[in-house]
């Protein structure tokens, strides 16, 4: 395989580990402090990674008592970061359920014009109940229907992107014309859901327009990947796996009219790292014997759609119901419900296993190990890179950069200098053209 891998790190607090902010090589108050984030983003850039990323929910999280998963808002806590890095990439996660599209596409706007074209929007729908909540609902969206939500979200937002001409900016000081006015349209969307006349009041950035970034690998998920991701970050667990969602979305790309190669698979892998596997599965089970049964049983009752509160933790799971009774996230609870069959896992057992990653692989061994790993996944069709998420932070970021990166450099897989700017150009794909220079160059012709 002559291409290079791609590789983004996901970030989140101190670590992808529920139990990471109890373990010592963690200082647990960093999860407040806006230097820790920019600290990780220049370790991310000294590695040459694509990009950094942040999920994102809209609400407190499962069980506050003993755990929460984010607390800036990423778009935000990513302008922050921009003004410490010139290279990579900053991807966050912003939902179409709980936003509206001008708003939305003005903060990224924003973004990516501050960090110089770096943006990069991870599109979700929301699908728990406690997001309803504070929205006014009494219970999660209809899943199709948050999926049409989205579609017309995105159309509505990347119309406002393109609203702006590359050139509409003029700064003439001496005629007194900051932009012409031929150049910046409205875009007049009239939809089901959403009325935006535009234009957007931020122009276009250096790449044109922010990377589209997806998670949902349900059936509508994955169609809405192939429609519209440039970078889909998927939860596979093995290469069988790996490969055939891989081939689902290239297909379902090709069957929307676009290159598959414009669509990046990028599973997630949680590696534990140390000098030899032993020590490496030694480290993982401190993080897993810090798990609260408490915090970790309401998340899964979060994933599955069913209060396991009070459920016996050495017991299996209850029945569960078929997939299209799931108003959530289906993928996840799919891939949970499988994990638990295939293996017969007691519900301490599945907690246990869920603890790194909430469902993706999790890695154990030496730097040799992992990139070993990833270069089979690689070189298998099973991915075009990874969505790397280090159990504990900084150390397990610094940890991957400084033993797994060099590894992958010298065997050729992956960049030992950035040669562009843009997040973009990281991910191969080239500056975007606006739909209005298409047009203007159409009727030129």
């Amino acid at each position: 395989m002559s291409h290079q891998l791609h590789l983004n790190a996901f970030l989140m607090g101190v670590g992808h580990h529920e139990a990471a902010w109890r373990h010592p090589r963690t200082e647990a108050r960093n999860v407040l402090r806006v230097g820790h984030f920019q600290e990780l983003a220049r370790i991310a850039e000294r590695g040459k990674l694509d990009s950094v990323f942040f999920a994102d929910g809209l609400a407190v999280g499962p069980r506050i008592e003993r755990n929460t998963q984010a607390v800036f808002e990423p778009i935000t806590l990513l302008s922050a970061m921009a003004v410490v890095t010139e290279r990579v990439g900053l991807i966050a996660t912003a939902s179409t359920g709980y936003n509206e599209p001008y708003n939305l596409a003005r903060k990224f706007a924003s973004l990516d014009q501050i960090s110089g074209g770096r943006a990069g929007w991870n599109i979700v729908t929301s699908g728990t109940a406690d997001e309803a909540a504070n929205f006014g609902y009494d219970q999660v969206p209809d899943h199709d229907g948050r999926y049409e939500r989205a579609a017309e979200f995105v159309d509505a937002a990347t119309a406002l992107w393109d609203s702006w001409e590359d050139d509409a900016v003029v700064l003439d000081a001496e005629t007194g014309v900051f932009a012409d006015p031929s150049k910046v349209h409205t875009i007049d969307h009239h939809g089901d859901r959403f009325q935006v006349r535009g234009p957007l009041n931020v122009p276009r950035s250096a790449q044109g327009r922010p990377l589209l970034v997806q998670a949902g690998s349900s059936t509508s998920g994955k169609d809405f990947a192939g429609r519209y991701a440039e970078a889909v970050f998927t939860a596979q667990r093995s290469i069988p796996e790996g490969r055939e969602f891989y081939r689902e979305v290239k297909a379902l790309a090709a069957g929307h009219g676009r290159d598959p190669g414009d669509v990046l698979i990028l599973p997630g892998i949680v590696p534990f790292i140390a000098e030899t596997e032993e020590a490496a599965k030694r480290l993982e089970q401190e993080f897993t014997d810090l798990i609260s049964p408490e915090y970790s049983l309401r998340q899964l009752s979060q994933m599955l759609g069913l209060d396991l509160t009070d459920h016996p933790l050495d017991a299996p799971l209850p029945p569960l119901p078929p997939i299209e009774q799931i108003r959530g996230n289906q993928s996840r609870y799919q891939l949970v419900k499988e994990l638990a069959a295939r293996e017969s896992l007691t519900v301490r057992s599945l907690i246990a296993a869920l603890g790194g990653g909430r469902g993706h692989r999790t890695i154990a061994g030496t730097p040799e190990q992992i990139a070993d790993d990833l270069q089979a996944w690689f070189e298998a069709g099973a991915a075009d890179g990874f969505n790397v998420m280090p159990p504990y932070l900084p150390g397990g970021l610094i940890d991957f950069v400084d033993q797994v990166v060099p590894i992958l450099q010298a065997r050729g897989l992956f960049r030992t200098e950035y040669t562009e700017r843009t997040l973009r150009g990281h991910y191969g794909l080239g500056r975007h053209t606006g739909r209005f220079a298409q047009v203007a160059a159409a009727a030129g012709a």
